[in-house]
C-alpha cells in the first residue's frame, strides 16, 4: 500500500482494497456511467496507525466512487470432450464488469453515545 489511508470493502460479492484515486474492476453494477456510487460495506479501515476492523462492517465508514465505464473481460474458452464417444463442445464466455474510481474514503465519525433508561433516570432532577 502506498498511502496511509486505505480500506477493504465488499462490492457485489468481491472484496477489494481501495485507496483514493485508485481504479478498480468489480462485477457489473447497475449504475450509469458518470454517476456516483457509495460503498457502505467497509470491512477494514486504516488511517495511519489507527486500524478499525468491522464486525462485520465498520459502522459509519463510507467510500465515494464514481463509475468510469462498463466493459467485458477477454473471452474464456470452455472446451468439453469425452474420448472415444464423439462428444465435443466448445463455448466462449465474456464476463461483464464495471470500472470504479475511488474519490474519497470517509472514516466513521464519533457519534454521541445513546443513553440508556437507567442513565436518564439517574440524570433526571430528584424531587
Amino acid at each position: 500500500m502506498k498511502s496511509e489511508l486505505y480500506a477493504i470493502a465488499e462490492i457485489a460479492g468481491d472484496q477489494v482494497v481501495l485507496e483514493t484515486g485508485k481504479k478498480i474492476a468489480v462485477p457489473k453494477l447497475d449504475v450509469e456511467i458518470g454517476k456516483e456510487y457509495i460503498i457502505d460495506s467497509v470491512l477494514y479501515l486504516r488511517e495511519g496507525d489507527a486500524v478499525k476492523v468491522g464486525n462485520p462492517v465498520v459502522k459509519g465508514a463510507r467510500i465515494e466512487t464514481s463509475v468510469i465505464e462498463h466493459k467485458r473481460f477477454p473471452k474464456v474458452i470452455v472446451f468439453k470432450k469425452k474420448r472415444r464417444k464423439g462428444y465435443k463442445v466448445k463455448k466462449g464466455h465474456r464476463q461483464h464488469y464495471t470500472v470504479l474510481e475511488v474519490k474519497g474514503l470517509m472514516a466513521a465519525t464519533p457519534t454521541k453515545a445513546k443513553t440508556t433508561a437507567k442513565e436518564k433516570e439517574d440524570a433526571a432532577p430528584k424531587e
